[in-house]
């Protein structure tokens, strides 16, 4: 691929998910503050397996934003593209965790400073430098944010970079199911690689049969070169021109909670399109792909948070031995 500032620039939602961590003393439910947003993760782990990542999107001038800005640089992600909103406070998501590790999220986000990046405030440097540009679809409930993801992709597809593209569904941001689809499916028309989980892929597709669901995508949007479907503890697919792929889900133990798990899922794909390209891809390629992939989302399933939390490749290489 083409030498670039940065191997992955991401737009989309930076906020503070207060994810559970025990009771106090007089028995209250003690949360803490994560940083996170699906976009960021996913460049979290690209870094912590070398690669150059910008983030653009837009923060609250408050004590939250301060934070998230400090974590970007922290673990060095390029944060010149961060706009700080002066009137509107950084998004706030609870993480309420479930016995099985599985999530269910509350939103403080009507308003919420990701969603007011206005397409001006765009840094085009960034996004005419990267070799693969990625989004999800919360910046696409609501505008100024969706004008803004929409000239981004345009401006890095032109720029000669591939689209990156994962659903990330959450309902209750959507005003309605038809929003949600109509604005998935345009960001599923504009993607080379996608990420989709299961749940999302039967959203969209009305069915639980994955290959089903791969067929329908790739026939509606050619456009698709890589179709990666996570699912889970249960493992993941990828589907790449004729060649279809399957890995089981990595089952040592140790979960606390799933946040991130799919965003180190995508980081680790990506990761492996920056080292093979995305042309002549073979099955075993793609076995390896997954492989990697699902130890990595295992391992930040062990731990709180997601942004701070990725794994370093030693540590995938570990697990990797023990599956």
């Amino acid at each position: 691929m083409e030498k670039k500032t940065y191997d992955v620039a991401a737009l989309g939602e930076l906020l503070i998910d207060l994810t559970q961590n025990g009771k106090s003393r007089q028995g209250n439910l003690l949360f803490e503050a994560n940083p996170g947003g699906a976009p960021a993760n996913v460049l979290s782990m690209l870094r912590k397996l070398g690669h150059s990542c910008a983030f653009l999107g837009k923060v609250g001038a408050d004590s939250f934003g301060d934070l998230l800005a400090d974590t970007l640089r922290a673990v060095g992600i390029d944060a010149r593209a961060l706009r700080r909103d002066d009137a509107v406070h950084t998004t706030l998501a609870v993480v309420h965790t479930m016995e099985n590790g599985d999530r269910d999220f509350s939103f403080y986000r009507k308003p919420g400073a990701d969603l007011e990046l206005t397409a001006d405030e765009l840094d085009t440097d960034v996004l005419r430098s990267c070799r693969i540009f990625h989004f999800g679809s919360l910046s696409l409930t609501d505008e100024p944010a969706r004008g803004a993801t929409q000239k981004a992709v345009e401006t890095a597809r032109e720029a000669g970079a591939l689209i990156s593209f994962d659903p990330n569904l959450r309902p209750p941001l959507w005003q309605d199911d038809e929003a949600a689809k109509e604005q998935i499916s345009w960001g599923l028309a504009q993607c080379d690689v996608l990420k989709i989980a299961d749940n999302e892929a039967e959203f969209m597709c009305g069915t639980g049969d994955f290959d089903e669901c791969a067929d329908q995508l790739r026939e509606k949007y050619p456009n698709i070169r890589l179709l990666n479907i996570t699912a889970g503890a249960a493992g993941s697919y990828a589907y790449y021109g004729k060649l279809r792929a399957f890995e089981a889900g990595c089952t040592l133990g140790g979960v606390i909670e799933t946040t991130g798990a799919g965003d180190t899922f995508c980081g680790s794909a990506l990761h492996y399109i920056l080292e093979h390209g995305l042309d002549g891809l073979t099955e075993a390629q793609l076995h390896e792909m997954l492989r990697f992939a699902n130890a990595a989302a295992y391992l930040v399933t062990t731990r709180h948070g997601a942004i701070r939390s990725m794994p370093e490749r030693s540590e995938v290489e570990l697990v990797l031995k023990k599956m």
